[in-house]
């Protein structure tokens, strides 16, 4: 299977995401032109260090690199200002500079962590994205976000700061436990629900495939998600207006994900995938979507043993007020308005910057009780 490229359009700030088999253990020939120092630093998690580490290593060693590594624990938990800044004190110690390169070997807490860091090292380095789980090959590696959790709510520290490349192998979503490719496949479902009611067909045909690992399937699905969002990103690049349209069911998720605590029994993807249903459900309570649509979403989730509010942790429904007020706090908001994405049908989403509260809080009252 060929390596696919897709161009993020921004001009000096322009990168390309290669997508394919493979591109793991080939990774300096697409790194090179792009190292401004002969100096990197490989960010990632013990348990991708397990898995991955070496092939990375492998491919960069013979290069003339001077190659060293940060290891931390996996989890939610460690996008924090502690863990950013062990990691800045390592790299300040070993007088890393703005021409070296920060590398994230991960999932999206591990890109995250290390373009936040990379951002705001001396100023900004270059950083590169590996991403190993699909939600961050389709989503959190491209377009620059980067952020750190706080006790307020899930990435209101950040900035947004863009790679040099993304180099997504989809060989590697073969080590990924089932729950963490459902958990992905979450953020795929989404582009499909946002503008592209063509994809959410195709999805309804071969959303299994992807889910039990066929190569071609995943390799379309990373490759149309990736292209959707390299279109968004070039129109948007800073959110102003309809890059908002990707953060559909987030509004939601980022709530049931921090009254989950990050302890991991709630994942970003499963939290996205009860959201997107429940802004589906709320559009439909006030008119604007059908319920034929909103069950067509229902049974997608139900088809492949996707998350739902009622399959979730019962503490993040045992108190509709806290989720409210979480929800209150999403840095999508202005002033004291509560912005959401809404949706008059399948691939019609779009913005709602004032959405009435009275309704909302009574939409999440009406779920969390029912269920």
């Amino acid at each position: 299977m060929s390596v696919e490229r897709i161009n993020v359009e921004l001009g000096d700030r322009s990168y390309p995401i290669h997508i394919g088999q493979g591109v793991l253990s080939n990774a300096y020939s697409y790194l090179e032109p792009h190292l401004v120092g002969r100096r990197v630093c490989i960010l990632t998690d013990e348990t991708i260090a397990s898995l991955h580490l070496q092939t990375l290593l492998s491919a960069l060693e013979g290069q003339g690199l001077r190659i060293e590594t940060i290891i931390i624990p996996p989890g939610e938990r460690e996008k924090s200002f502690e863990r950013l800044q062990t990691v800045l004190g390592q790299l300040l110690d070993a007088n890393f500079s703005r021409a070296d390169t920060l590398i994230a070997l991960g999932g999206g807490v591990i890109g995250d962590l290390t373009g936040f860091t990379a951002s705001i090292l001396k100023r900004g380095c270059n950083f590169v994205q590996i991403p190993t789980t699909l939600l961050a090959q389709v989503d959190s590696s491209v377009g620059g976000k980067t952020a750190i959790n706080t006790p307020a709510g899930k990435n209101l520290v950040g900035c947004f700061y863009q790679p040099k490349l993304v180099l997504a192998d989809t060989d590697v979503l073969a080590t990924l436990p089932v729950r963490e490719l459902k958990a992905g496949y979450g953020e795929v479902l989404k582009y499909g629900l946002i503008d592209k009611p063509d994809f959410f067909d195709w999805l309804e045909a071969h959303g299994a495939d992807v889910l039990a690992g066929d190569p071609e399937a995943l390799a379309q699905a990373v490759s149309i998600c990736c292209q959707a969002k390299a279109t968004i990103v070039k129109e948007d690049e800073f959110e102003h207006g309809r890059r908002a349209l990707l953060n559909l069911g987030h509004s939601f998720g980022h709530a049931l994900e921090g009254l989950a605590g990050f302890d991991g029994s709630v994942l970003h993807g499963e939290a996205v995938s009860a959201g997107m249903l429940m802004a589906y459900e709320y559009s439909q309570s006030l008119g604007l979507c059908s319920g034929q649509d909103v069950e067509r979403v229902r049974a997608h989730l139900l088809a492949l043993g996707l998350e739902n509010l009622e399959t979730l942790p019962e503490i993040v429904r045992a108190d509709p007020d806290a989720l409210f007020a979480y929800m209150m706090r999403d840095k999508k908001n202005k002033d004291e308005d509560l912005a959401l994405i809404l949706a008059k049908g399948i691939g019609q989403a779009y913005v709602e910057p004032q959405a009435d509260q009275a309704s909302v809080r009574a939409y999440v009252h009406a779920v969390c009780e029912a269920r």
